[in-house]
């Protein structure tokens, strides 16, 4: 994705931005016209999926261990948390386009 401030950068911004919430959210063309807006409601989107998966992470063994055997537990419990890193940097990104698209500008560090 083009840093923010190159022309046309909010357009790969949208698409990115959508990747990371349901396939519906596509249906609104509004959201699309106003690229903050739906960072805003990805924020929320992928914070409600960090909330679930932290849930799942705490109750998966002992909800699942009468249905999953023990390697699968085991399998669960990795996936889940792949799932969690994943969504920490999806969260990441998706606060830092929200806040490149509210017109902040940001400086490289060394």
């Amino acid at each position: 994705m083009p840093p923010p401030g190159v022309s046309g950068w909010e357009v790969p911004a949208v698409s990115w931005l959508l990747d990371h919430c349901p396939a519906d959210y596509r249906l609104y063309a509004g959201w699309r016209r106003h690229p903050v807006a739906l960072a805003w409601l990805t924020e929320r989107h992928v914070e409600a999926q960090l909330i679930a998966m932290r849930q799942a992470y705490r109750e998966a063994r002992v909800e699942m261990s009468d249905y999953v055997p023990p390697e699968g537990i085991s399998e669960l419990m990795n996936g889940l948390e792949r799932e969690g890193v994943r969504l920490l940097a999806a969260a990441r990104g998706v606060k830092l386009i929200h806040e490149a698209l509210q017109g902040k500008t940001f400086v490289a560090k060394l």
